[in-house]
């Protein structure tokens, strides 16, 4: 099958190629036009009309670091910034993340209530996500209204884990920047939440009033995904979940609280850093739970699982949660390997795609010791401000993609190409050339071809 346009003929479609290579960025291919036939040394590729999955949104991450590097900025080249990310006219970001306390690129520990034992939550509190987090959201928000926001947890409050302590496991660098004691270590598999029902019943709470902060601030919360990487014991902010006892929280205490004040808000069994699909299974198959899950999201060795639970759970949202964060080269090949999250995530079912830290200061190091990707790095020294290959990847999938365009199809075996059709009826085609030479494509649409000539090393978005 193929497309059906609704103006007559596809060579009266306007064409927009644009590509970008490790020495030119988000460049103008002219002079683009349908042909009868294809080149002779084309690899042809049929564009299906077969949809796949309906996308939610495109996206990066908010954190409090990016804030901070962004703020040491005039206003002015700030707003630039902002503007580069967010604007419908520029990289176009529809649905992004937020931690909900400390994430590992907070300036430090914290949560939204620290006071030990307050149980009804009396003391909670998001006024330290007034001057960061929430400033940061509501200034994309002024550039992009339409900016949807999920969140998770990277660890309750200290109070409630087993260990008394955000951190999971024992710093062993030459500096211990966390404070955990080695005897308070978490060891997998054990769960690091006190699974008592008063502190079930306060974390349920707990999700309650930050969903309703912020929607009370103007922010609506889509999503939540009830634990960043439950599977890892971490030196930052972090807490270990059997699937069992997240999947007993959800369905006994966090569903049950959001149903009863009337929360809208999605939750997902998330965000799942295990390649075995087993642990996502358990959780999923649990009745009590099952009710009030929507969707799963994943990350890192999640990677591994998701294309079994979309195959199995065609009725839940697949989300990809956090794209692999690199050691701070930001280089092409960075960019390269998150090319490859991109496909893999998507043609698995992926219905949303969330990049990592989009700002970060020129040392890219969290206060826990991590160095680490960003799409763009503010030298706080100067007011230099470097945009990175993976800025320009993701402005090629975010700037023609808008949430209520569906996947199209494309054959199995060519794991370099994206294709999907937007809410108007446009197809935008997304190729990587990851080789050292040029290649020859042809794009094969009602029997009219494309003829590419696809530079070597280089992202290419072709909207038609």
């Amino acid at each position: 099958m193929i497309f059906s346009f609704a103006i007559t003929g596809v060579s009266a479609q306007k064409i927009e190629w644009k590509y970008s290579t490790p020495n030119n960025y988000w460049e103008t291919e002219k002079n683009i036009k349908w042909s009868d036939t294809p080149e002779n040394s084309s690899e042809i590729i049929p564009i299906s009309e077969n949809k796949a999955q309906y996308i939610d949104g495109l996206g990066g991450t908010f954190n409090e670091l990016g804030w901070d590097a962004l703020c040491t900025l005039p206003e002015e080249k700030k707003n630039e910034i902002l503007y580069n990310l967010f604007s419908p006219k520029e990289s176009n970001y529809t649905y992004c993340r937020m931690p909900i306390g400390a994430s590992d690129f907070a300036m430090n520990f914290y949560s939204l209530n620290d006071v030990v034992d307050d149980f009804d939550m009396i003391n909670f509190s998001i006024d330290r996500d007034r001057h960061i987090l929430m400033r940061y959201i509501k200034e994309a928000q002024k550039i992009h209204p339409g900016l949807k926001i999920w969140a998770s947890p990277w660890c309750p409050p200290a109070w409630m884990k087993t260990n008394n302590h955000y951190a999971s496991n024992y710093d062993n660098g030459t500096v211990n920047r966390n404070g955990l004691p080695r005897e308070k270590v978490l060891e997998l598999p054990t769960t690091g939440f006190k699974m008592q029902p008063g502190y079930l019943d306060a974390y349920a709470l707990y999700f309650t009033k930050f969903v309703q902060a912020y929607e009370k601030e103007g922010i609506k919360i889509e999503a939540v995904n009830i634990q960043n990487e439950p599977c890892s014991t971490q030196k930052y902010a972090s807490c270990t979940w059997r699937p069992e006892d997240m999947a007993y929280f959800i369905g006994k205490f966090l569903g049950p609280k959001f149903e009863k004040e009337n929360i809208q808000t999605e939750i997902f069994f998330g965000t799942i850093n295990r390649d075995n699909p087993q642990y996502t299974k358990t959780a999923l198959d649990d009745p009590a739970a099952s009710k009030y899950i929507k969707g799963v999201g994943f990350q890192w060795d999640g990677k591994g699982a998701i294309p079994t639970i979309h195959k199995e759970y065609p009725h839940l949202k697949m989300m990809h949660t956090e794209a692999e964060c690199g050691n701070g080269s930001n280089d092409w090949g960075a960019a390269e390997h998150t090319w490859w999250q991109i496909s893999h995530y998507m043609r698995n079912g992926a219905r949303v795609f969330t990049y990592w830290n989009m700002i970060l200061d020129q040392n890219g190091i969290s206060p826990w010791g991590w160095k680490q990707n960003s799409l763009i790095t503010i030298n706080t020294e100067n007011g230099d401000v470097t945009y990175h290959p993976e800025f320009y990847l993701m402005k090629h999938l975010c700037h023609y993609i808008v949430p209520g365009a569906y996947r199209l199809q494309t054959p199995d075996n060519q794991e370099n190409i994206l294709a999907f059709e937007n809410p108007d009826g446009k197809i935008t085609v997304m190729i990587v050339n990851r080789e050292n030479q040029e290649k020859n494509i042809s794009l094969s649409l009602k029997g009219k071809y494309l003829n590419l000539k696809v530079k070597s090393k280089s992202f290419n978005t072709i909207n038609l």
